[in-house]
């Protein structure tokens, strides 16, 4: 499959809707697969950090979490269909999983969170079959919640651990697994809990959805200064001629 590659990490050239259906297409064949959501942040954390850049390489599929990441692929040479985000490819598999019966496990959040996920969950796709979950706090070096996760054989694992502890958990444990997808959703559960409001359409619409975020949670603030790094790196590939795709 084609890919743009924007400083070393291979995004995948695909709509959201194509790739749900790849998704969906992969659970029907019972393909592994373990993607991986990413915006500037994450390129950049991978950038900066050898270890986080080894998890992106185990990934099957990496997709454009971020408008920064499509404007980016323009600049570059190339272009990427559109934003390819974790929330969105979760709820629209969740629809999926409404018609198809898809069992899905959910690891992160907080346990209030991720109760509110789950009955949301129940109340809006009563055809999803929630095999079990798990809050994102636990001891890392003293469980063995992946094994009995692996004897449910659920079609999905939506893991919740913001990046790139989310990454670093399915690394970590994708060999205990037959099949399934896994993917990192970030903050998604806090928005089908209803704890987080998502920006509005035309926010949406505008790319400017990482703007009404911050507005709302001032405390992403330090956060955000990476976004000017990453541009201010793009724009360097840029006039050293970089950018190709494969």
């Amino acid at each position: 499959m084609r890919h743009v590659t924007i400083m070393g990490i291979p995004f995948l050239h695909i709509g959201q809707q194509g790739f749900v259906d790849l998704l969906v297409n992969r659970i029907e064949q019972q393909e592994k697969t373990f993607v991986v959501t990413a915006n500037p942040e994450v390129v950049m954390q991978a950038n900066e950090n050898p270890t986080v850049m080894n998890y992106l390489k185990q990934a099957t599929y990496i997709c454009a979490d971020g408008i920064g990441v499509v404007k980016a692929a323009q600049i570059l040479g190339d272009s990427l269909p559109e934003r390819v985000t974790g929330y969105d490819t979760m709820v629209r598999l969740l629809e999926v999983g409404q018609q198809k019966r898809f069992k899905i496990y959910l690891l992160g959040a907080q346990k209030e969170t991720i109760e509110k996920t789950v009955t949301n969950i129940h109340k809006n796709y009563p055809n999803v079959d929630v095999v079990g979950y798990h809050d994102g706090y636990f001891d890392w070096n003293n469980n063995d919640f992946a094994k009995e996760i692996a004897t449910l054989q659920p079609d999905l694992v939506f893991v919740a651990l913001g990046v790139p502890r989310q990454e670093k958990w399915i690394t970590e444990n994708l060999e205990k697994f037959s099949k399934g997808v896994f993917i990192g959703v970030g903050g998604s559960f806090d928005v089908i809990a209803g704890t987080v409001k998502r920006a509005p359409v035309l926010w949406q619409k505008l790319n400017l959805e990482w703007l009404y975020r911050l507005l709302r949670q001032p405390s992403r603030f330090g956060r955000m200064l990476v976004l000017p790094r990453f541009a201010l790196k793009v724009f360097a590939l840029k006039l050293k001629g970089q950018g190709k795709t494969k």
